[in-house]
């Protein structure tokens, strides 16, 4: 498969009136252009996959912003789980995590492939996918990998929960299948980085970015807008440090509030103040004017539309969300 193109495959074009127009280099876009077929990323949610900062590891508690047994009384009481770690001397559930794979797949590609998407990424979403031995890393990726018109993965961890076995081992992986791994970076600003409990600095990300990069992989880096005490100044300098750090696609999305976090606590308290719809809108445009035409864009919002949505409620809304942002974009002269 080739991975690449050549040079930036979407150049700025004229409106009929005359004035530039850019279309953004979107995930789909991107596939379309390299293998000629509909690309989607099957997300996957595996049991026993943790973080080292829930576990205690690296902090306790997790991010602010994570939901997790810590804030959540009725998954506590629960019968006791199991959790990897890079550590763990055997996996007693990994027959589990390979029928779960099965199922998840199967099931998604179905509905996925009624709306006229012909292959698929593997994307491993759920907390930390690179944290628990390499042993069990190889066989869920691998059995992934088998599953029908699977053309790659997409390997959701933190930088600290990488090495260079791991590293080794994805771009092994990446001479036949299209390999990607996503970072949080979601601030460069190491007092931010304290504020969300992250457990991490940003030297950190930056290392592995680099050495991901040095090592051939694809890496997307997943930002957030809205953190606490963030200005606009200090976004717009997350995405740029995270250009240069090399990243080929970005995911983009405010800081939305969920019952069970920290970050509620704050809320309720009324020591942590959403961002507005305008704000992040206006600073979205503004970031998206320092991206390269060839830097595949993933995300440009999120939010979660049920109950346990605190703040801001504009984050229950994906298609006003998504219209608002177009329409913005529109009038700069550029196409998402």
């Amino acid at each position: 498969m080739t991975k690449r193109f050549e040079n930036g495959i979407f150049p700025i074009k004229l409106w009929g009136n005359g004035e530039r127009v850019r279309t953004v280099l979107t995930f789909g876009r991107y596939y379309k252009k390299l293998i000629k077929k509909r690309v989607k990323k099957i997300p996957l949610g595996l049991s026993g996959f943790t973080c080292p900062n829930i576990d205690g590891t690296v902090a306790k508690g997790g991010c602010t912003f994570c939901e997790n047994e810590s804030f959540s009384p009725n998954l506590s009481k629960s019968s006791k789980k199991f959790y990897l770690n890079p550590a763990s001397k055997d996996n007693p559930i990994l027959q589990k995590q390979l029928l779960e794979i099965e199922f998840q797949y199967q099931a998604t590609k179905k509905r996925y492939e009624k709306l006229g998407y012909e292959k698929f990424l593997a994307y491993f979403q759920a907390f930390t996918n690179t944290y628990a031995p390499i042993e069990t890393l190889r066989a869920l990726y691998e059995k992934a990998l088998s599953m029908d018109d699977c053309v790659g993965l997409s390997i959701g961890t933190r930088s600290d929960s990488v090495n260079d076995k791991i590293l080794n081992y994805l771009k092994e992986l990446d001479k036949n299948y299209d390999i990607w791994i996503e970072y949080g970076i979601q601030s460069v600003f190491d007092e931010t980085l304290k504020k969300i409990n992250r457990g991490h600095d940003s030297k950190n990300v930056e290392y592995w970015i680099k050495k991901s990069k040095d090592k051939g992989l694809k890496v997307c880096g997943h930002v957030i807008f809205g953190l606490p005490d963030e200005n606009r100044e200090m976004m717009l300098k997350t995405v740029e440090k995270s250009l240069e750090w090399g990243i080929d696609s970005i995911k983009i999305h405010p800081l939305y509030v969920v019952k069970n976090t920290a970050l509620a606590v704050d809320f309720l308290k009324g020591k942590f103040s959403p961002i507005t719809k305008e704000d992040y809108i206006d600073t979205l445009v503004e970031a998206f004017k320092l991206l390269p035409k060839d830097l595949i864009v993933q995300r440009v919002t999120a939010g979660i539309g049920d109950s346990t949505l605190l703040a801001p409620k504009w984050c229950g809304d994906k298609n006003m969300q998504m219209r608002d942002i177009k329409e913005a974009l529109k009038k700069e002269g550029i196409i998402y």
